[in-house]
């Protein structure tokens, strides 16, 4: 049994109806097993608001059993449809991180044209070989061969083939390079109407705004949702500056506010960037329970959605401790 001191932030992104949908093969989390979820956590935990929570980390708020805190990354139009009723029945708090530009711009980030490619139907496979091919027509590019013995390798919940259509589309491929190939895979796949799309995949800032006045936590999840550790300093502060912009478009204050590193990626020019601006709490996507008043406020664990029954048998705080 994991010490009552410790905090469970719980990670989130889809919560939706899966099965049976337009999109079977998108990962998340079944909407009828979030419920069963949050019956799991309220009999397990204290469910602490943010600020109850945050308050805790700083060692101001002594834990009296164990506590979680709810944690929804990337402002999908989940969170408002499925996620904010069901927590407003129970009277529970959560934190959101939108990412300003999908927001504010309604710009498809990166990260969910590679989520739906992989959710088409295409198969992962098939793709990476696509992906090989666009490779070998660009003269300055590595072998096919160099980037599949760095990045073909099974982690975690994803296959090899799925884990490299991933990096090569997120990092391991020249920006300009891999932001066309995906357009084009997105385009052929998915969808050539990116902006609709968008449209309904994210929160709106009306919506967003309703959830915060409602009483939840908005927070940052950076400008445009890049791995600020592979940006230098300069471009780093810009993209974090940048994401308060939706704070003022929702009406709340953007003193001690809070920041979700995008992809899980940071560096110390992060930390300290996030420090200058008085940032109150930032999470990180290492696997962890949190200990208030040891942990880095800038550097907290989180547990992932599927760590807690249904999804998982055995208890977080049996393998956390």
């Amino acid at each position: 049994m994991s010490s009552p001191h410790q905090l469970d932030v719980v990670m989130y992104h889809f919560v939706r109806p899966i099965a049976g949908s337009r999109w079977p093969g998108i990962k998340g989390l079944e909407a009828a097993a979030f419920d069963t979820q949050l019956d799991y956590l309220e009999a397990t935990y204290d469910v602490l608001t943010p600020r109850e929570a945050i308050a805790a980390l700083r060692g101001d708020r002594p834990l009296a059993r164990r506590s979680c805190l709810l944690t929804f990354d990337d402002g999908y139009k989940d969170h408002f449809t499925h996620v904010f009723p069901r927590l407003e029945a129970r009277n529970l708090k959560a934190i959101f991180f939108p990412p300003a530009c999908a927001a504010m711009d309604r710009e498809l980030l990166d990260v969910n044209k590679i989520h739906f490619i992989l959710a088409s139907g295409a198969a992962p496979d098939q793709l990476g070989r696509l992906i090989d091919d666009a490779v070998r027509t660009h003269g300055a590019l590595q072998e096919p061969a160099i980037y599949r013995a760095e990045h073909h390798r099974d982690s975690g919940y994803d296959t090899a083939d799925v884990i490299y259509v991933k990096r090569m589309l997120q990092h391991a491929l020249p920006e300009d390079i891999r932001s066309t190939l995906t357009d084009d895979l997105f385009a052929e796949t998915v969808s050539r109407d990116q902006k609709s799309f968008a449209d309904d995949l994210y929160c709106s800032v009306d919506e967003l705004r309703q959830m915060y006045e409602a009483g939840h936590m908005i927070g940052s999840h950076g400008d445009a949702h890049v791995w600020l550790n592979k940006r230098n300093a300069e471009d780093q502060r810009a993209d974090i500056f940048n994401s308060l912009r939706l704070f003022e478009a929702i009406g709340m204050p953007d003193s001690s506010f809070t920041f979700c590193y995008p992809y899980g990626g940071y560096n110390e020019e992060t930390l300290r960037c996030l420090e200058a601006l008085c940032c109150a709490a930032a999470f990180t996507t290492s696997v962890a329970s949190a200990t208030p008043g040891s942990d880095s406020l800038l550097e907290i664990p989180r547990l992932d959605t599927n760590a807690f029954p249904p999804r998982a048998e055995a208890a977080p705080f049996a393998i956390t401790a």
